[in-house]
């Protein structure tokens, strides 16, 4: 084909309207069409999302089913028994659970502080080198196992914390929570009824969901809009007064969702808190003073030398942390959902 040819070819008319009739015309579908890649990346997500409620079904019907005889024998005593002897036919969890909820509410009002403080510091104040080297070691503590967390707890926190729980029971002692006393109501100050405590166990746990939640909250702040900062720049606010204004509320549903996540790991946490307390099975209401106990401690520690029946108890207490979970996370997720993008949705 020559280059007059090319020109010289006849034009494609344009389709003609008819200015009666507008609706004659030819329309383009604007149905679309998704790719191969897009339908194959569907479809692996769509079977990963089923994959992973099925197994917690399965995980669920399987507590259920070998939970069913002991739950059977004691019914709704289950919940409020406080003594754990299943070979007798008289057993709950009503100690346990108290010191599993004791032991993640101190985790989370050491651990959120410091995440919240560690996120900011890391997404608005540290710069070039100092971040990533802050975002490493985040990620190192993350991964440092359960074992050396409770190692550590036992023969170095706990020393350094007792003179801290002795103090705090001296001067706050009024409240309920922080009193240490004996059977008598006499007050004690001796360093041995201060160590093996939900105090302690609840500060290891929280160190452990700092990183944790500390990452979930990073990635929330650092997704605040660029321009929404430097118009608060703009009109003369001060660092705090954006962060404020600016990144704490689109960050909201990383806040709300990092410490559920964090909960979600103090209430499951086993190895720490096993070598940490003093096990046992009574509520203890003076989260200071030694004994304590938790149902991921309690199903590590019976777990060896249970009998048949006895396994069915443990597997009972272990549906109830389940259950709890379970709980903690859906309430977390809704919560998540109505405070996207820093507003809550409609």
């Amino acid at each position: 084909m020559s280059f007059s040819t090319l020109f010289d070819a006849p034009a494609v008319e344009p389709p003609t309207i008819d200015p009666a009739n507008p609706d004659s015309s030819p329309r383009r579908s604007l149905a679309a069409r998704p790719s191969v890649s897009d339908s194959v990346f569907r479809s692996v997500a769509f079977l990963a999302g089923c994959i992973t409620v099925a197994i917690m079904l399965a995980v669920g019907v399987f507590l259920s089913l070998r939970a069913s005889e002991a739950l059977g024998v004691a019914g709704f005593s289950f919940l409020v028994e406080q003594d754990w002897s299943p070979e007798s036919q008289k057993f709950g969890i009503a100690s346990v659970l108290f010191g599993t909820i004791t032991i993640a509410v101190i985790a989370m009002c050491v651990a959120v502080p410091l995440a919240l403080g560690t996120a900011l510091l890391i997404s608005e104040v540290a710069q070039g080198r100092m971040r990533s080297t802050l975002v490493t070691l985040v990620d190192l503590m993350a991964a440092v196992p359960s074992v050396v967390f409770g190692l550590w707890g036992v023969f170095f926190l706990q020393a350094n914390v007792i003179p801290v729980a002795t103090w705090i029971s001296t001067y706050f002692g009024w409240i309920p929570f922080f009193r240490v006393e004996d059977i008598t109501g006499q007050t004690l100050t001796e360093a041995s009824a201060f160590t093996s405590s939900a105090f302690i166990a609840g500060i290891v746990v929280g160190l452990m969901v700092v990183p944790t939640q500390t990452s979930v909250m990073r990635e929330a702040f650092s997704q605040a809009p660029i321009g929404e900062r430097e118009a608060a720049f703009a009109l003369g606010s001060t660092r705090w007064g954006m962060i404020r204004a600016v990144v704490l509320p689109f960050g909201r549903g990383g806040i709300i969702g990092g410490t559920m996540l964090g909960l979600g790991r103090a209430l499951g946490e086993t190895i720490a808190v096993y070598m940490i307390i003093s096990p046992i099975f009574t509520i203890n209401w003076e989260v200071l003073k030694t004994g304590t106990n938790s149902v991921s401690a309690l199903i590590a520690l019976r777990y060896g030398e249970s009998s048949s029946f006895g396994l069915s108890a443990l597997m009972a207490a272990g549906l109830v942390l389940f259950l709890i979970t379970l709980v903690i996370n859906f309430t977390a997720s809704s919560i998540v959902a109505r405070s996207r993008s820093g507003a809550e949705s409609d």
